[in-house]
């Protein structure tokens, strides 16, 4: 579906177009970015469409970023998008927003178009992504388009949504790249369709990358604390600031990375908090936040995607607490399976919107500071292994 010269690296002479929307965490634009590196170190010229707003400290290294007007959720229910400044889009916002897509794609030429999480999800960005799949299927020579998804997918509940989702990967997808390992969670666990798509599914592995250090002495680490990108952190990171005070723990010190999307309310408690304790060190953001999640005592976080898959690369003692609001299961099936194999400690979080109780939560971080972080044999290079998939498939189309 190309017509480029395909001479040296895996990818060497491709263009790859990947289109990526977050809208409440960081974890898409994250994983996102690991795939860029991925195919850019294999050879392919990259184009990153990124949707959501623009979050210090991603790595795309020699990919080239487009920011497109930026879109986010009103709430964790995701339905209703707003703009950068927080005012419901409406139709001219649409049509702005896809003009700057299709030009952008169309000027670069992709001969592989890889969307992020759709048609598996991203379902209100529909106004775009299907003229965006309608010109691609009208190039010739057409660019092979990939699904780029997580091993589990958050089920709605809506009759006969994932035909529906089926049937456009049938008409306008090549591949569909399944970021997990179906030793752990195979795809038709969660997406009921799974089996009228089978020919195009390929697993690649969880799409983790870690940098290569020594190992560390845990024992002399401190309480890593984090949030993700913020924006429901509060409930956990207030929790935590409690736990520490009735922890065994508390003499060590407890580094809050509180994201950048915390609103200033909860981040003003916690500014409140280290301002008298000296054993609290609060951050908004580390870039090297995968070098503390390796010399750290433990670590108590949300379930996020890319935070999970670290703590399992890393080993890190780890207690989780998945989010779960309105219908979201992903994080709490995930953490669930991987608690059952000892990886890690699930802490669930309480019904009605009650706080976690930090009785509790020091019990658990104590726990699991002492028995440690067993390996799990699970796949964790998926993108490389991503980019050498999207490479055999160029090559052979």
């Amino acid at each position: 579906m190309s017509g480029s010269t395909r001479r040296g690296g895996a990818l060497t002479g491709a263009r790859l177009a990947l289109y990526v929307q977050h809208l409440l965490g960081i974890g898409h634009l994250r994983r996102a970015a690991a795939l860029a590196r991925a195919t850019v170190a294999a050879g392919a010229e990259v184009l990153v469409l990124s949707g959501g707003r623009p979050v210090p400290g991603i790595d795309f290294g020699a990919a080239r970023l487009v920011q497109l007007p930026a879109a986010v959720t009103a709430d964790s229910s995701f339905s209703h998008l707003l703009d950068a400044e927080g005012r419901p889009v409406d139709d001219a916002w649409r049509d702005s927003r896809r003009a700057a897509l299709l030009a952008a794609v169309s000027a670069f030429r992709p001969d592989i178009l890889l969307l992020e999480m759709f048609p598996f999800g991203r379902r209100p960005f529909r106004f775009e992504l299907l003229p965006l799949l309608e010109w691609a299927a009208g190039q010739r020579p057409r660019p092979l388009v990939a699904s780029s998804v997580r091993d589990i997918l958050i089920d709605k509940g809506k009759p006969g949504r994932a035909e529906e989702i089926a049937q456009l990967v049938r008409q306008y997808f090549d591949l569909v790249l399944v970021h997990g390992d179906p030793a752990l969670v195979p795809f038709g666990e969660t997406f009921p369709a799974a089996a009228s798509i089978a020919d195009r599914l390929q697993y690649t592995g969880y799409v983790v990358e870690v940098p290569a250090l020594p190992p560390a002495d845990r024992s002399l680490g401190e309480v890593l604390v984090s949030a993700g990108g913020g924006a429901v952190g509060g409930p956990l990171l207030r929790a935590a600031l409690a736990a520490r005070a009735v922890s065994n723990l508390k003499d060590r010190p407890w580094r809050f990375i509180a994201g950048d999307n915390l609103p200033a309310a909860d981040f003003a408690v916690l500014e409140q908090a280290a301002a008298q304790d000296p054993g609290i060190i609060l951050e908004r953001y580390r870039p090297d936040f995968t070098r503390l999640l390796a010399s750290c005592h433990v670590s108590f976080s949300q379930a996020g995607y890319n935070t999970v898959m670290e703590i399992l690369a890393l080993r890190t003692p780890a207690v989780v607490v998945p989010f779960a609001e309105g219908k979201e299961s992903e994080q709490r099936q995930r953490a669930r399976l991987l608690a059952a194999r000892g990886a890690l400690d699930c802490l669930e979080p309480p019904a009605g919107g009650a706080e976690l109780d930090p009785g509790e939560i020091a019990a658990r971080l104590e726990r699991r500071a002492r028995l440690g972080a067993p390996a799990l044999t699970v796949a964790l290079d998926g993108a490389a292994r991503s980019a050498a998939i999207l490479a055999k498939a160029w090559r052979h189309d």
